[in-house]
């Protein structure tokens, strides 16, 4: 076969020399190599200096070398993302339809446990037991408004109750059971509760008309409230403790004052009821009752104490007589008059004697229970005596 029926003969004079400058390159990097391996000391001039040209070297020829392989990786990975990025896109839209779902689910947690720990924060001064509760029924009409949940006589709550969600006041119990309490809300028109306002302590009662804001009635005094003074409970009556947050006052369309109750500001699912029945329940009785009584105050006169009374004697037996009393000295039983024993004692003899048969004793003074006995006749009064 001549030159020109091979069509590869055109291309030997190339190939060889091609084969011989590969080879020539290959035998330099060899000899390089090898003299960049030597042990020895590497402080002689004879070994460093073919060490640097062997490493200026390669370090072209290691690039050159290994870029094919490089460019080789980088094509496959190119390529087979190609072919797979269907099925890529389709997995990763899967993963993220989960993570949104997981996402509504913790933003749900998180709302709620944000809630749980603002109804458990719920703190009164004095402190009043609470019971938590969930809102289950819903009953709204035109003119009533009230709610049931979930928690009932079983937990100790009765009607009368107050009831609180995180934000403020919604209402009181009005009908309890086992296991369901009924709610009655700020808004029904049966509502009446005493507040007052923070800013002047102006008593007031919020009665509800069956809209969202109830109504601020019976206010006293000048100018009592203005626009965004808060309302609080004033525990007038013992229904409602003292400084229950209720809500905002503003002034309705119709010119009257009405309140924007603070418990509108998040859905009212979650509740706690106050065990509060009245004041006494929250005093310390056993510490009252403790209390001695109070030291008398300095400087204020006090009274001597009074004289003891002496027990009234009683009359002598029947059949006894009464001892004289000695001669110059005081009868015992005479009245301190500052008269001599002497003058006593004439007195004494200057009375009739005694009849036979009677006693010698005084008589008796009657008694209120008995009649007063009648006096006996006197004997004719003695010349030089007195009558």
């Amino acid at each position: 076969m001549s030159l020109r029926d091979n069509p590869l003969g055109e291309l030997r004079v190339p190939l060889t020399w091609t084969a011989g400058v590969v080879f020539i390159v290959v035998l330099i990097a060899s000899v390089a190599i090898l003299l960049s391996d030597r042990r020895e000391s590497f402080d002689t001039d004879a070994y460093g200096r073919p060490r640097t040209l062997s490493d200026r070297v390669m370090a072209p020829v290691g690039d050159v070398l290994s870029t094919p392989g490089r460019l080789t990786g980088e094509g496959v990975d190119g390529i087979r993302g190609y072919f797979f990025a269907v099925s890529e896109n389709r997995r990763l839209k899967a993963e993220l339809k989960n993570m949104r779902q997981w996402r509504d689910v913790a933003i749900a947690l998180k709302d709620t446990n944000e809630r749980y720990q603002s109804l458990l924060g719920l703190k009164t001064d004095p402190p009043i037991p609470m019971a938590s509760a969930r809102i289950v029924s819903d009953s709204r009409g035109p003119f009533a408004n009230s709610r049931l949940a979930n928690a009932g006589s079983e937990v100790g709550i009765k009607p009368g109750n107050p009831v609180m969600s995180e934000n403020g006041l919604v209402g009181r119990i009005v009908g309890v059971t086992e296991g369901v309490s009924r709610v009655l809300l700020l808004t029904d028109v049966a509502s009446r509760t005493p507040v007052m306002i923070d800013r002047t302590n102006a008593r007031a009662i919020l009665t509800g008309d069956g809209g969202p804001n109830p109504k601020l009635e019976y206010l006293r005094g000048l100018d009592p409230v203005k626009s965004g003074d808060r309302v609080l409970t004033s525990g007038d009556g013992g229904v409602f403790p003292r400084g229950l947050p209720v809500g905002v006052a503003v002034k309705g369309l119709d010119g009257r004052w009405r309140v924007v109750l603070a418990s509108d500001r998040a859905a009212v699912d979650y509740v706690r009821v106050l065990l509060f029945q009245d004041f006494t329940q929250v005093a310390h009785i056993e510490a009252l009752a403790k209390v001695g009584v109070p030291p008398p105050t300095p400087g204020a006169s006090t009274l001597p104490p009074p004289a003891p009374v002496a027990p009234l004697l009683a009359p002598p037996a029947a059949g006894t007589t009464a001892a004289a009393p000695a001669a110059g000295k005081p009868a015992a039983d005479a009245p301190a008059t500052g008269k001599p024993a002497a003058t006593t004692a004439s007195a004494t003899a200057a009375k009739p004697a005694t009849p036979p048969g009677k006693s010698a004793t005084s008589p008796a003074k009657p008694s209120a229970s008995q009649p007063p006995a009648k006096p006996a006749a006197k004997p004719p009064a003695k010349a030089g005596t007195a009558p």
